[in-house]
């Protein structure tokens, strides 16, 4: 007998976790199982047969949290190698710690890459402030582009964040949003969102002149600051820039640095006489 769960996009860990309690409780082989995403699959091969009655088990503490990031991602076979895992700890309840383990360690791999895409989703959100005339609440729009199924983790977050504003956060696929304390997600599929407010100049001022292009390290700055999420930062178009001229801006402030004495001047001034006890004393 095969099954073939179909995980929705928003709440997709629920629905996994369901699916996966009721077949390894029932000590179904994950041969027998096909998990795919609703919408990716589109109906093609049904649902298979229906699951069975879930019943009494249990798993190690470490596990929920590791499978709510692999569910988030996109990699392939993430919800087909986390049932595998899964029926494995049943029996090894200190599997996950063997981090020698290949499944482990590629479970692994897939959590540390939807944690930084949570990272960075925190880092660069940017919202534009969108608040009619007579609003009771300012009102604020942003545009991401994460490189998995983040949105839901990583609300919580701007939720605590920003309490005192109303907020929408768009995606390609899913639209998050905070209305006086209440916190909802919609799937929709979205175009990329070209936004502006009157703000950006401001930043783009205030980022400009605190530059430091003596400090400059453009493998570490790429690193914490990937190209790809330029596009939406207001930022970002003075980059290229200030990199291109960093180098002579470096050169012009040590041409105008101030000349300052050597490091062992005090030191050296300090035993010399006191220049006007010898003139009281002629």
């Amino acid at each position: 007998m095969n099954y073939a769960p179909r995980l929705p996009r928003l709440g997709t860990f629920d629905a996994w976790r369901d699916a996966a309690r009721a077949l390894a409780s029932n000590d179904v082989p994950a041969d027998q199982v096909v998990w795919a995403m609703a919408e990716e699959d589109g109906g093609l091969f049904g649902t298979g047969a229906p699951l069975p009655a879930p019943q009494a088990m249990s798993v190690p503490k470490d596990f929920v949290p590791l499978a709510k990031l692999v569910c988030a991602s996109r990699a392939a076979g993430a919800h087909d190698l986390l049932y595998r895992v899964l029926l494995r700890c049943r029996g090894n309840a200190q599997l996950l710690g063997n981090r020698a383990d290949p499944q482990v360690q590629q479970l692994a791999a897939w959590a540390k890459h939807v944690r930084r895409d949570m990272h960075k989703m925190k880092a660069f959100v940017r919202f534009r402030e969108v608040t009619p005339q007579g609003a009771n609440r300012r009102q604020f729009l942003s545009w991401f582009e994460p490189d998995h199924r983040i949105e839901e983790l990583t609300a919580g977050f701007f939720a605590r964040r920003f309490t005192d504003m109303d907020w929408v956060i768009v995606t390609p696929e899913v639209t998050t949003r905070y209305n006086c304390g209440s916190l909802t997600h919609e799937v929709l599929k979205t175009a990329r969102m070209d936004l502006n407010d009157e703000t950006e100049d401001l930043w783009r001022t205030y980022y400009a002149n605190t530059f430091n292009p003596a400090r400059l390290k453009i493998k570490a700055m790429q690193s914490e600051m990937p190209k790809k999420y330029w596009k939406n930062l207001p930022e970002a178009d003075l980059i290229a820039g200030m990199i291109a001229q960093a180098e002579a801006r470096v050169r012009q402030m040590q041409d105008t640095a101030p000349s300052l004495p050597h490091v062992r001047a005090a030191k050296i001034l300090a035993r010399l006489p006191d220049r006007s006890d010898e003139d009281q004393a002629r």
